[in-house]
């Protein structure tokens, strides 16, 4: 098995998700010879899908159908004051729902293979680990073993959910969001563990589709976003009917005899037990790398011994020079799609297109698609204090209430937007936070502006389109230090 000269490809691609398709398709682009390998092991439920990573088969794809779906309900209770005559309540069909979901994200899977055959990339269904720094050893779902050796590896195999397995029975009768978008029945009653993005998404959209839905925090929401926009998120959730069980934890899951799942949790106040029947216990506490199995140590691949990823420098490479790592699985980085796509990209220009272009990591834009969607770009309001003193930062904020709510007397009380800025003129903008309809889309736009370099001052010169939700950014005139406003001019 000693690797001796003869490589197979030019690039060979642990990982068939965002960053590793966008990798081994740029670089066969730049006529190189690459070959993808990419599995699924199923998840404890059994799910299991096709090429595309978590994206596209248990993430942001079917996540945002699936909200739609849930906004949708929405606007069907708004359409009477709009002069529509919907008969009420309407019913939501979930195996309709979720057929359609699973039937898009299977075409998605296919789309993607036809794509590496078209760009003559070599793609293998095998479970990868390493033998050496150039080889990997590959074996089929039915056990065959197969070689492959390159110049160049990219590790990109991203990471899985992470079950609480000191808890009792949380693997046997639990799900994770690798399960909840294959479900053919409705998953009823829904317990809610965690307060990550992934936690709160699910919970909205399942409160949102007319599902009885509880969430358990152990500790804050959204650990790593702007707090008081995190407690907006919360408190917006809960004005539309999800639970929230604040700082408790579970111990114990059982299932009774008419299959219903009885948990027990302990509140971390009170010190009490306490317990409730839900039909699915569903587990967001956090992702874990997809590491293990690689056999890195094989090649020599450094990773940090607490979060398992593997740590790589400004240019993704590892410890070892011609093996890279980007995605979820590289130490430092933030999970997400669009990030990946470009490292990726970036990383076969370099390797193989004369290019110097390095992923830069500030200032990415996202968004957490819960029931009021939440859009950050840049320093939460924390992170500013920390890194510049809160002597230098000024903070200006606004609600605000969109047009589309009013004729249907939509609660607004939670849409809100901040914008984070130095202190000293021209007050360059560290952070942007908007809360309400349509995050996304707002936060894309200024975000461009915000990687510019943009000042308060060129924001506030800046002018609305009216009457959007939109606008309300560049109308942000209010301190929140002083809560004076030195500026107001005309109309609000």
């Amino acid at each position: 098995w000693e690797w001796a000269g003869r490589q197979d490809y030019n690039l060979l691609v642990i990982g068939g998700g965002s960053g590793g398709l966008a990798c081994a398709k740029e670089a066969a682009q730049l006529g190189m010879k690459v070959a993808v390998v990419d599995y699924v092991e199923p998840s404890p439920r059994g799910t299991r899908w096709g090429l595309g990573g978590t994206c596209v088969n248990v993430g942001c794809i079917p996540k945002k159908l699936i909200h739609q779906a849930a906004l949708l309900g929405g606007m069907i209770r708004d359409a009477p004051h709009y002069g529509w005559d919907v008969a009420q309540p309407v019913l939501h069909d979930w195996r309709k729902m979720a057929e359609a979901v699973q039937n898009y994200v299977k075409s998605l899977n296919w789309g993607h293979r036809v794509q590496l055959q078209d760009r003559k990339v070599k793609y293998f269904n095998i479970k990868a680990s390493f033998v050496n720094e150039h080889t990997i050893c590959g074996v089929t779902k039915g056990g065959k073993e197969t070689l492959l050796s390159a110049e160049h590896i990219v590790i990109a195999t991203g990471g899985r959910p992470r079950y609480p397995t000191h808890i009792e029975g949380a693997l046997e009768y639990g799900i994770t969001s690798d399960d909840i978008f294959w479900l053919k029945e409705s998953p009823g009653k829904t317990l809610v563990v965690g307060a990550s993005y992934v936690a709160l998404e699910c919970a909205g959209f399942l409160t949102g589709l007319g599902l009885d839905t509880t969430v358990m925090m152990r500790s804050i929401p959204l650990r790593g976003f702007d707090q008081q926009m995190s407690s907006l998120v919360t408190a917006y959730m809960a004005s539309q009917g999800t639970r929230f069980l604040k700082h408790c934890t579970p111990s114990r899951v059982q299932k009774l005899p008419d299959g219903q799942l009885q948990v027990t949790w302990e509140d971390l106040t009170s010190g009490k037990e306490n317990m409730g029947t839900f039909s699915t216990v569903l587990w967001a506490i956090g992702r874990i790398p997809e590491t293990r199995s690689l056999n890195l140590e094989n090649a020599g691949i450094n990773t940090n011994p607490n979060s398992q990823k593997i740590l790589v420098d400004a240019q993704e490479a590892t410890s070892v020079p011609h093996i890279y790592a980007i995605g979820d699985v590289a130490e430092g980085r933030p999970e997400l799609t669009p990030t990946a796509i470009m490292a990726g990209k970036l990383l076969a220009r370099r390797l193989y297109g004369q290019s110097l272009d390095v992923m830069d990591y500030s200032n990415v834009p996202t968004t957490v698609f819960t029931p009021l969607e939440y859009g950050c770009v840049g320093l939460s309001e924390e992170e500013a204090m920390a890194r510049h003193g809160e002597e230098h930062v000024e903070v200006y904020h606004a609600y605000y209430k969109p047009l589309e709510f009013t004729v249907a007397e939509r609660d607004a009380s939670q849409c809100y937007i901040k914008m984070v800025c130095l202190r000293k003129p021209p007050q360059l903008v560290l952070g942007l936070h908007f809360l309400g309809p349509n995050a996304g889309e707002v936060t894309q736009g200024f975000a461009l502006g915000i990687k510019c370099g943009a000042s308060y001052e060129q924001v506030m010169r800046t002018v609305g389109i009216h009457p959007t939700c939109a606008e309300e950014v560049a109308k942000l005139r209010i301190s929140k230090r002083s809560g004076l406003d030195p500026t107001v001019t005309g109309c609000g």
